[in-house]
């Protein structure tokens, strides 16, 4: 018989929390646990705009409460254990995943933008990374314009960009927002460089990606979804195909949760954390900021319907037509969103500035909250490296 396991929504919610390590006692702690849950999530989406934080440090900040940035550079950049690359859109992933994405590099070498112009200096660009180690765009005197994919742009980086896609150049380190590159078999180990592809075809790729998925959100239902992007050639019935395979495989299980009519799936594995969700123990309460691309908000259709709680991203959205603000994250407390924040950075004055709290409308807190809050808002502070929380 099939196994299925049932869950009530607040069951759906702890189980989801549990898993992303964002109730009850922290899970993660230190590089290593940076690490794990790396592995656990298969990447954690990267995005450059920083108001109160990059996406991903936002992500890794709620779950590893000793977490710094350096932490995060080192990983990337000195042990190499984490890398640079596309997976959910641009993210960041254990370099051990390498192998798994050579459909994507070979995607590239076989179709970019300006491909001819980019492969007439290649040798040169090579020459000049083995040369020096490590450049930038603004270490290559080509400065001739050329298409490329969001805007026109120079030569230089679209080359340096093209040989990254195609993966004989990695990011080597970053200053700010100018990344500077590296030749990849200097810095991925030989082991990964030169591993085979796991997957032998393409249904099996996205049989493994849908695997993956799952787990990195913990819940995910056969529909289209955000936590899909970048998985190549998924349309709707490779989706299926992908679904009907890891099920008969038993691979992934049904969920039926209380009051959600569509069956939602986690995998095998994850089945115990499911089990542990249903126990009636009491989870220590914390507060915790979600960044807005994090791991569990991928399908927000999802949170909708488990959590209750409707969020949209309103960085892209013309101001006048904004309902809360440019840069806004919803705020956790136990196992549901209570409010969504507005932070900003003050780095001239050093300061934490807490533009605007919105508390969700039919959620009742209490002055423990208010406690917690206060202690996470002065901890955000510390992991800025602010004196003091301002409220403007």
């Amino acid at each position: 018989m099939e196994e299925r396991i049932e869950l009530t929504r607040e069951e759906a919610r702890r189980y989801l929390l549990i898993k992303q390590g964002l109730t009850g006692d922290c899970r993660f702690a230190g590089k290593e646990g940076i690490l794990r849950f790396a592995r656990q999530a298969g990447c954690i989406q990267f995005d450059p705009i920083d108001v109160c934080g990059k996406n991903a440090e936002l992500v890794l900040q709620a779950r590893v409460p000793d977490f710094t940035k350096s932490m995060l550079d080192e990983l990337l950049y000195e042990d190499r254990k984490l890398i640079d690359y596309f997976d959910k859109n641009l993210a960041i992933l254990p370099v051990e995943d390498w192998p798994f994405f050579a459909r994507t590099r070979e995607a590239y070498r076989n179709d970019t933008r300006s491909r001819e112009l980019v492969d007439q200096v290649k040798g040169e660009v090579l020459e000049a990374v083995l040369e020096k180690g490590s450049v930038s765009s603004k270490d290559l005197q080509l400065k001739e314009s050329v298409d490329w994919y969001w805007s026109p742009t120079t030569l230089s980086r679209a080359a340096l960009e093209t040989l990254y896609f195609r993966g004989e150049l990695v990011v080597h380190h970053k200053k700010g927002t100018i990344k500077a590159y590296g030749a990849a078999d200097r810095l991925i180990e030989p082991a990964f460089l030169t591993a085979p592809d796991p997957n032998e075809t393409e249904e099996s790729y996205r049989k493994w990606q849908v695997e993956r998925r799952i787990g990195s959100v913990g819940l995910l239902w056969n529909k289209p979804s955000d936590a899909w992007l970048g998985i190549r050639g998924l349309k709707g019935g490779a989706r299926n195909e992908a679904f009907a395979a890891l099920i008969a495989e038993g691979r992934i299980v049904e969920a039926a949760v209380e009051g959600i009519r569509e069956p939602l799936y986690l995998r095998k594995e994850d089945v115990p954390l499911a089990r542990q969700a249903k126990s009636p123990d009491k989870l220590k309460k914390r507060v915790e900021f979600i960044a807005p691309l994090d791991n569990l908000l991928w399908d927000r259709r999802l949170i909708k319907s488990v959590f209750d709680f409707e969020y949209k991203w309103e960085i892209y959205t013309p101001a006048a037509e904004r309902k809360y603000g440019y840069y806004v994250l919803p705020v956790l407390y136990g196992t549901r969103f209570v409010g969504r924040i507005e932070l900003v950075v003050n780095r001239k004055r050093r300061e934490l500035e807490l533009r605007h709290y919105w508390p969700e409308p039919g959620i009742r807190t209490d002055a423990r909250f208010d406690r917690k809050l206060a202690e996470r808002l002065e901890r955000f502070a510390r992991f800025h490296l602010c004196e003091r929380v301002a409220a403007v």
